[in-house]
């Protein structure tokens, strides 16, 4: 059975690769746990400096899991990112809150804890959930044909569970990227602040690794300590509180969709429909 995620030292750096391909690297829970033991594996081997994270193939990740033969919304994993009861065998609110605050807001919450320093090597589709891998790395390198988009306000649901949207971006951009639904280019989520290096497609791995190996050689707990305390400044900002609150008003959508489309959370969206706005969304450009 092909691994979901791939694991690789090289020299300083572990390279963490999602590696579902055929579904453009979809996250589902098995990858995130598998993610989840990859990131463990790279903080306890103190060989390791630094931390890349990629995804195999044509894309990095098209987001999270909604529609591959794969999906495994009711399989059970051991909580930990949070402290609350399992989703398996919950119903309504209760089973969607208890499974997205383990598995995505709370995941995401524990990598950008990290104390490596992590850096995102992004190409191609990097979409909704997608983003929240690559925003919770302390850097992001991307080709020169990736693109982003967070699309999710199209089933009524205002962004991506770890919403960092304003920090990120910044509040305009963050609006016209949600409230549109467009994809926008690397070089406009480099102008806006977004990514830290752009880069030809053919070069993204080695102009990836070499930023990598630079900033492995500086010691490891001056690395820790400077990640913390970038993080701390960004959650006096109000990053954490600002996610707190966006999440809430997530939960209240889905139940909205709920109550008024005969149960479907997802306000009469799938994969397909998603995927064809996703289409004609980059037809306009």
């Amino acid at each position: 059975m092909t691994e979901v995620v791939r694991y690789e030292r090289r020299g300083p750096v572990a390279v963490v690769t999602m590696n579902r391909p055929e579904y453009r690297n979809a996250q589902n829970s098995a990858m995130t746990y598998a993610l989840d033991d990859a990131f463990t594996r790279a903080v306890e081997d103190d060989a390791v400096k630094v931390i890349v994270l990629a995804g195999e193939g044509k894309h990095f990740s098209a987001g999270h899991d909604i529609g591959t033969p794969d999906r495994d919304v009711d399989a059970h994993f051991d909580n930990r990112a949070v402290l609350w009861w399992d989703h398996v065998g919950r119903h309504g609110g209760d089973q969607r809150f208890a499974r997205e605050s383990e598995v995505y807001l709370g995941m995401c919450r524990r990598w950008r804890e990290i104390p490596k320093p992590t850096i995102a090597s992004v190409q191609g589709a990097c979409i909704a959930g997608a983003l929240m891998l690559a925003w919770v790395c302390d850097l992001i390198v991307a080709s020169d044909d990736a693109f982003f988009a967070d699309p999710v306000v199209r089933m009524g649901i205002p962004g991506v569970e770890y919403f960092a949207h304003p920090w990120v971006l910044g509040p305009r951009a963050a609006k016209e990227v949600l409230f549109t639904g467009e994809r926008f280019s690397a070089a406009q989520a480099k102008e806006w602040g977004m990514l830290n290096r752009v880069v030809p497609r053919d070069d993204l791995e080695a102009e990836t690794l070499k930023l990598a190996n630079t900033i492995a050689e500086m010691p490891t707990f001056g690395l820790a300590l400077t990640k913390k305390a970038v993080n701390q400044a960004e959650d006096q900002m109000g990053m954490r509180t600002g996610m707190d609150a966006a999440f809430g008003l997530h939960h209240f959508a889905h139940a909205h969709n709920a109550e008024v489309s005969n149960g479907d959370s997802l306000g009469g969206q799938d994969a397909k429909s998603m995927a064809s706005a996703a289409k004609n969304s980059a037809r306009k450009e």
